[in-house]
């Protein structure tokens, strides 16, 4: 049997016959590497492109655009209630809170944002505050782990379970809740459940101090995030960074603060702010928000309209029949219901014409809706401003001049979500 000859090129031969582009990255000192988009450290399909002298970043392109679905178009033949859960995908950490932004754009386009019923505004707070809580603590345990402390993930993620027991109780589902209605919410609290809430903030505020006292003096943590990736206040703001990103730069601005909406003005609560701008501050931040947080959820459970299980039966939605649906018993027996009804679900609610931005303070940041109306139940044009994408943007001047051992950290502290960056 005659051997098969094979055609065996030596490395110099390769070399010699290989093009100039192959040959750009084997001249100087410089190597280009990937960094995902499958990478554990990159917290979703995100690619980075960076090229290296030696182990120092000299730059560094994010490639996105793993994760788009085109949502912005899809809303286009979407009613406005039906676009709801393609919410609970954006952040997919915090749909409760993606859901209370989205519907506060819609209201406000269909002018009954000053309509809520108090009952209601109480209700999306504490989703958006849970939502908060759930967010920072997955964000703190992927960060932590990623840098080396196993044990903080654990605790994080103990807690993360109790308040997705609070969402299914809820809402009836865990994870894509789509519980916020436009002009309120789908139905009312259980009953134990405003205790329950009463419980969780007793129970994870010792989890956070636990936290703090694994990692915040911890010398191994303190040198990975000290001052590694420092974003100056004037940085930060230039390129649109948002939430606890540009307040670990020293920059005063929450936009429940700024503008407020739903019940956030009548509560009192403090805006955790940075100085340095490093990975450590950001960390500090959230730690704090948290316990802001828990604040919050504190005087809502006290104050809430009607009480915890609300036997003066407080309405948690519009009355307006062509905005909410009519309740069930009513649309069995009138006429007038039965049509509402249909209307509504076939069309959606009639939305005039005209052009609104509402924008909410997400756990990733400011979470903005544009909506293009040209009336009818479905938006001409909808944009949405995802934190994670602006944020995100300022990595090729970031990462520049770091390690490569600290785009881990640098990663982490950003604390970002594909599914809302690429939409």
């Amino acid at each position: 049997m005659a051997v098969q000859e094979l055609n065996i090129k030596e490395p110099a031969a390769r070399i010699a016959t290989a093009s100039a582009d192959e040959l750009q990255d084997l001249q100087g000192d410089r190597m280009v590497v990937n960094m995902g988009p499958s990478h554990p450290a990159t917290h979703g399909v995100l690619r980075l492109v960076i090229e290296l002298d030696g182990e120092t970043i000299t730059k560094a392109d994010p490639d996105i655009g793993y994760l788009h679905r085109g949502d912005e178009k899809i809303a286009e033949a979407m009613t406005w209630n039906q676009f709801i859960p393609y919410t609970d995908r954006l952040d997919y950490l915090a749909p409760l809170a993606n859901n209370v932004a989205y519907a506060l754009a819609v209201e406000k386009l269909l002018g009954i944002d000053a309509g809520i019923p108090p009952r209601c505004q109480y209700i999306r707070v504490i989703c958006c505050e849970l939502a908060r809580i759930s967010a920072h603590l997955l964000g703190l345990g992927a960060f932590a782990m990623d840098v080396g402390a196993m044990t903080v993930f654990l605790h994080t993620f103990t807690e993360r379970e109790k308040i997705y027991n609070l969402a299914e109780s809820l809402t009836g589902a865990r994870f894509t809740t789509s519980y916020t209605r436009i002009g309120g919410v789908t139905r009312d609290t259980p009953a134990g459940w405003i205790a329950a809430v009463r419980d969780f903030c007793d129970g994870v505020s010792a989890q956070i101090d636990e936290s703090e006292k694994l990692l915040t003096r911890n010398r191994v943590w303190v040198d990975r995030t000290r001052d590694i990736g420092v974003i100056s206040r004037a940085d930060a703001i230039a390129y649109g960074l948002t939430g606890p990103n540009l307040r670990g730069s020293g920059c005063d601005y929450d936009v429940r603060k700024a503008h407020p909406y739903l019940c956030y003005k009548d509560l009192e609560f403090d805006v955790a702010v940075g100085s340095v701008g490093d990975c450590y501050d950001r960390y500090l931040v959230r730690m704090e928000e948290m316990r802001q947080s828990v604040r919050i959820l504190r005087q809502c459970v006290d104050r809430i309209p009607g009480g915890a299980d609300n036997p003066s039966r407080e309405p948690v939605h519009v009355a307006d029949g062509k905005v909410f649906l009519p309740p069930k018993s009513a649309v069995l027996t009138k006429m007038e219901e039965l049509i509402h009804q249909f209307m509504l679900v076939t069309e959606g609610p009639n939305a005039p014409a005209g052009e609104v931005y509402f924008g909410a303070e997400n756990p990733k940041g400011e979470l903005g809706f544009y909506i293009n109306s040209r009336g009818g139940g479905t938006p001409y044009r909808l944009k949405i401003r995802s934190p994670s994408f602006c944020n995100l943007s300022i990595l090729p001047v970031l990462l520049p001049g770091c390690l490569m051992s600290d785009v881990v950290s640098v990663l982490g502290s950003l604390d970002f979500v594909m599914g809302e960056c690429d939409r």
